[in-house]
């Protein structure tokens, strides 16, 4: 409301003059500001008509309820009544805390803004078509405005009840004769509700009004993509039944003729490739039907070939000759090669705590080099299979004709792990273990951790061993991957092993070094030396007691003999002395969910080198990922990942510690089997493991949330121990009732499942939920739930 100032007197006051301004009631505007927008200023003569203006321009605002003025022996007062603030304003009833950020933003009022009624009813409005393009019809939405201080603050809540969603209960395609309908809607963001639609997997029908106006593109794409280049979708008609929240959609489609690929033409103003090679690394081929799909993959091929030597602005003009009479169509593509294009400069952003030379060493191009496209890429998964980066992107910048700026922009991540773990078994009695690792020490690139485990045991006595399931293990390890920024690398462990098990008490303890050097950015050839030195004894059966006092020699003549890696405590302890060469791949594009690429690695331990421990294991494991969202639009990773090993021993009688032969179970081989419950056991049920191993997993990763990276993966495992039964050579031992000696035995199982995989602020974190194993047999350990973390999916 507006009062306008009133005079007594006009020709009197008319001769007054302003000897003072002042502002009263003015909280969220400077008294500066107020004069700038009234343009009054001290010593002016007083004037109804020029006051009128000042109110109305302070009024437009938009910050007052009321305003008026005041003349009193030369002062000018202007008063003001300031409209509400928002407090705080609160979306109940719908959306997680990012939704509700986002929504804030879109709705136009926000903590801090004058309240206007207007502005709210808009917000709601927002609100509510928000709601509706997300599926969601017939919302109510009821604000609850409550005033929290004097000055006219208010808190404002926004309850929603959200509506319900429109189901399509079937959609016509009048026109479609050549493709199924399953064809028709596979890119199609609404599409009929399936039969029993509200299982995983199946289509729920549910409307999607913000995808519904491209939906006729995807259409007409799929068309195109089965070589009906003049494929026309009408725009779809949605006929909605508001008292049921059901519709039918409609859509009329003329298809066209279908064509086939007559010819393949490639020019190229200069043939920097020759043209033989780029017709070979297309995926349009004669004779075949057209797909545009393979068209768009095509570009992109030919530019990385082009790109590759140089040619960073390349351009590629594809062009179809089509002939409706005879159904053929020949692709041309017109290439446009433009100037070699140099690197001027390396540009590094966002590393706050990681090093530029640590960045710069895993980019593949430097000033002065040649472009490559295929470089760049490649430079971009390596720098994200550091594992030091949440986010890293590589762009061009441009700066002539023949050269161009990479711009490197990374964002940390957590590299630091803290870990503490507490827990009471039945054997292990009170267990407490903790760890510190970090992958990129004070932002040098270089690695380190630190773990220990302590379990107190039950106090059980066994055959005289007092306190089953004790044990005491830690283990210390530095790594520098690039030694001076170099291809070289090195590494250092040391460790030790207290174990009280109920057949035996173990001690162990070495240290290892390797050094390694990278042949490629994703090949890594290394050698390694390690001792460790094994102790067994206290071991509970009066049988090996006896055989023992007997002999005087190693106990157990197998590679899986029932008395496997026990030592005669009265003869020597076993040192085992090995050098073990080990290559190693990886291609993948990220640390922790890799969506395309192999990660693979193999080596050989050779004891032998010194020590009395003769034997070698060979180890080999491979994993590959493939993104299917190319191929079908989903979020998901295909995995497949096996390993597998085995143990020769260079004659018979050689010492094979029980702590070095295969065992499976557990996240890393079967999952739903105890960890490192699958093994052979004597006659008197102690694990010896197995000679030889092989597991293999196949799985399907589709993404929960892409922010907070989470995905959920359904598995298959598979896998097998390989074993051989020895007679030691006395009739009370016996080797699993074998018949005869040295025979090979398999030993498989298998399992499926379901697993939750959380790269967490603590660390990557995978659940495991089992639902099925096989081949179960009495006296297997199973588990129906299984925890790892800091492990790469």
């Amino acid at each position: 409301m507006l009062f306008l100032f009133l005079f007594l007197g006009i020709s009197f006051l008319q001769a007054q003059k302003i000897n003072s301004i002042q502002y009263e009631g003015l909280l969220y505007m400077s008294p500066m500001l107020a004069g700038e927008v009234t343009g009054i200023q001290e010593g002016d003569e007083i004037d109804p008509a020029t006051i009128d203006k000042a109110i109305l321009a302070l009024y437009n605002q938009g910050y007052f309820k009321d305003i008026y003025a005041t003349f009193d022996e030369g002062i000018l007062t202007f008063h003001f009544t300031e409209k509400p603030r928002v407090a705080s304003i609160e979306i109940k009833g719908y959306g997680t805390e990012q939704e509700k950020e986002t929504l804030y933003t879109q709705m136009g009022i926000k903590k801090g803004d004058t309240f206007d009624e207007q502005k709210l009813e808009k917000a709601k409005n927002v609100l509510k078509t928000i709601l509706e393009y997300q599926g969601y019809y017939g919302t109510v939405i009821e604000t609850n405005i409550v005033p929290v201080s004097s000055d006219g603050a208010y808190a404002i809540t926004l309850n929603v009840n959200r509506g319900d969603n429109i189901i399509i209960k079937k959609a016509i395609y009048d026109g479609r004769k050549k493709l199924k309908v399953s064809e028709v809607e596979s890119l199609s963001a609404n599409k009929g509700r399936d039969f029993m639609g509200w299982m995983w997997g199946l289509n729920d029908g549910k409307l999607h009004l913000n995808d519904l106006e491209y939906d006729s593109l995807r259409i007409q794409d799929v068309y195109m993509r089965h070589g009906f280049l003049d494929a026309n979708v009408s725009s779809p008609f949605l006929n909605a039944n508001f008292s049921t929240y059901t519709a039918d959609l409609y859509y009329k489609i003329i298809e066209g003729t279908q064509y086939t690929v007559s010819g393949i033409e490639i020019n190229i103003d200069d043939e920097v490739v020759p043209i033989s090679k780029l017709l070979k690394v297309i995926k349009v081929k004669k004779n075949e039907i057209f797909n545009i799909e393979n068209l768009r993959t095509d570009i992109q091929i030919l530019k990385r070939e082009i790109a590759d030597k140089g040619y960073a602005f390349a351009v590629i003009k594809p062009d179809l000759d089509k002939n409706e009479t005879s159904g053929k169509v020949k692709v041309i593509y017109h290439i446009q090669v433009g100037q070699k294009v140099y690197i001027n400069d390396v540009l590094i952003s966002g590393n706050t705590r990681t090093s530029d030379r640590i960045v710069r060493r895993e980019i593949l191009l430097a000033p002065g080099d040649q472009y490559s496209l295929s470089k760049v890429n490649r430079s971009e998964n390596a720098l994200r299979r550091l594992g030091f980066f949440d986010n890293v992107k590589i762009e061009e910048r441009r700066v002539s004709a023949d050269s161009m700026d990479l711009l490197v922009s990374v964002q940390e991540g957590r590299t630091g792990q803290l870990q503490f773990g507490l827990g009471y078994g039945s054997y292990g009695g009170l267990m407490i273990n903790g760890s510190v690792s970090e992958r990129n020490l004070f932002g040098t690139g270089q690695s380190g951790s630190i773990y220990a485990n302590i379990s107190t045991g039950t106090g059980q006595s066994y055959n005289g061993i007092r306190n089953s399931g004790q044990q005491f293990s830690g283990n210390i390890s530095l790594s520098n991957p690039r030694i001076f920024d170099s291809r070289y690398s090195s590494s250092a462990n040391l460790y030790a092993n207290y174990y009280v098990n109920y057949q035996y008490v173990e001690q162990s303890g070495g240290f290892g070094i390797t050094a390694g050097r990278l042949l490629t950015n994703t090949l890594r050839v290394s050698l390694g030396y390690d001792i460790n030195i094994t102790k067994t004894f206290n071991f509970s059966s009066p049988l090996y007691e006896r055989y023992y006092a007997s002999n005087k020699q190693i106990v157990g003549t197998s590679s899986t003999g029932f008395a496997r890696g026990i030592w005669n405590k009265d003869y020597h302890i076993p040192i085992a002395s090995s050098i073990t060469p080990s290559i190693s791949f990886d291609n993948t594009d990220d640390y922790y969910f890799p969506k395309n690429g192999i990660i693979a690695s193999a080596y050989a331990q050779f004891n032998g080198i010194g020590g009395n421990v003769k034997n070698a294991k060979l180890y080999a494991k491979f994993a590959a990922y493939y993104h299917l969202k190319k191929l079908i639009g989903i979020d998901l990773i295909a995995r497949y990942k096996a390993q597998g090993g085995y143990i020769f021993r260079y004659n018979t009688n050689d010492f094979l510690a029980i702590n070095n032969t295969f065992y499976m179970g557990g996240v890393t081989t079967i999952r739903g089997y105890q960890s490192g419950s699958i093994s052979p056991r004597d006659n008197y049920g102690l694990w010896v493991g197995g000679d030889g191993l092989f597991t293999n997993s196949v799985e399907l990763s589709y993404g929960l949330l892409e922010a907070a990276k989470m995905r959920i993966s359904a598995y298959f495992d598979y896998g097998f121990l390989t074993y051989k039964g020895y007679t030691p050579g006395i009739a009370e031992f016996k080797d699993y009732g074998v018949p005869g000696s040295g025979i090979e035995r398999l030993e498989w199982k298998a399992a499926t499942g379901l697993a939750l995989e959380w790269v967490s602020p603590m660390g990557p974190i995978v659940l495991v939920f089992p639902i099925h194993v096989f081949n179960k047999k009495p006296g297997d350990y199973t588990s129906n739930f299984e925890f790892t973390m800091g492990t790469r999916f």
